[in-house]
């Protein structure tokens, strides 16, 4: 691992494995470039995109006590939604709502490196989405976007009555023993003592939207003479329920294996969540399937992990669940994107993965949902 880190110029990860056979736990560089402090599974990251798995969790768990349905429209919860109507809140968990993706829209991207930290409400980058027309019918498509996830923030407060990070803490964090796992307040740009700094070549839009760096750029990186900027400190409220939370590589495997394994949802809610995934690709239905803010995938004959993976500027990580080996896996780097454009958690998933699975060789790398 800490060579093809070094390949991919990531300055720190971890990569955490749970396996019946035991724990082990590896580790490369520093958490904060110019130091010499080596990142741990204690470390505190922003998980992105992995808070999505949370957010998920409590609508389903709030659905079980009867507080919303999950074929319930969203325009019972949200006003002023396009085609609100017609888009169910199971629609919004499997990626199938079909509206516009804010963080898509270039103005995001210029308004965080104008001002890092600014603190923005659920409505506000919802704006940005709903002046776009939406995508595609309702249900008619599979598209990622962190549009669904913000209002399925705002389903969860309405219904459940109570702030997000509050229910997160008293629901999920709290009763799995997640210490090391918050939601912060809106203005609070700040992580907890022992974390790692992130950081990210060029500009915010590189990490939020599919946007190549330029050769020169590229080539700056790789000779040492451009440094990548330091987001540690940009502030996440853009995110909240759709990637705002902090946490470890400990208390991620934690989670990832509960949420997996039916130690969060009753039976009958658990049946509902693992048969929630649907093919991303319909022409590929043995491939990427999402379903209630889930990812399952089968990387060979003898390894398939329900999994999330989690992307904004500054940090990239995973986590997966392999039911079948009771396999856990946690990795996390502190560089959003290599010079050559990937993912670095992401990147280095083949290479973990062919360690843990003996004669596996994975080819094309797996592409874990991430805040893009």
């Amino acid at each position: 691992m800490a060579a093809a880190a070094k390949k991919l110029l990531v300055p720190g990860a971890v990569v955490l494995l749970r396996t019946p056979q035991g724990s082990f736990v590896a580790t490369a560089g520093t958490t904060k470039l110019g130091a010499r402090t080596p990142p741990d599974a204690d470390t505190h990251v922003r998980i992105a995109s992995n808070t999505k798995t949370m957010t998920a969790a409590l609508i389903v768990l709030l659905a079980q006590d009867g507080k919303l349905r999950l074929d319930d429209p969203v325009s019972a919860y949200v006003p002023d939604v396009p085609n609100g109507r017609n888009i169910t809140i199971a629609e919004l968990l499997k990626m199938r709502s079909g509206l516009d993706n804010y963080t898509d829209a270039p103005e995001l991207a210029a308004a965080l490196d104008a001002d890092p930290t600014r603190v923005w409400t659920p409505q506000e980058v919802l704006a940005i989405a709903f002046r776009h027309r939406p995508q595609f019918p309702p249900g008619a498509s599979y598209s990622y976007n962190n549009t669904n996830y913000a209002l399925l923030g705002l389903i969860a407060e309405k219904a459940g009555g109570r702030p997000l990070g509050r229910q997160f803490q008293d629901r999920l964090f709290g009763p799995l023993g997640l210490r090391q796992t918050s939601l912060p307040a809106a203005d609070d740009n700040s992580l907890p003592d022992r974390h790692s700094h992130g950081y990210m070549y060029g500009g915010s839009s590189y990490g939020m939207v599919d946007k190549p760096y330029p050769a020169g750029m590229r080539a700056a990186a790789r000779k040492g003479t451009l440094r990548p900027v330091d987001y540690t400190y940009q502030n996440p409220s853009y995110a909240t329920a759709a990637g705002g939370v902090i946490s470890t590589a400990d208390d991620l495997a934690t989670w990832i294996r509960a949420l997996a394994s039916g130690k969060v949802l009753d039976a009958e809610y658990q049946r509902q969540w693992l048969r929630s995934r649907q093919p991303e690709d319909p022409d590929t239905p043995d491939g990427q399937q999402y379903g209630y803010g889930i990812t399952y995938q089968c990387f060979g004959p003898r390894a398939s992990m329900y999994y999330h993976g989690g992307e904004l500027p500054g940090f990239n990580s995973f986590m997966g669940y392999d039911a079948d080996n009771d396999v856990t896996l946690v990795i996390w780097t502190n560089l959003t994107l290599s010079p050559d454009g990937r993912t670095t958690a992401n990147a280095l998933l083949p290479t973990v993965l062919d360690e843990v699975y003996a004669g596996l060789s994975l080819s094309p790398t797996p592409s874990p949902a991430t805040t893009r």
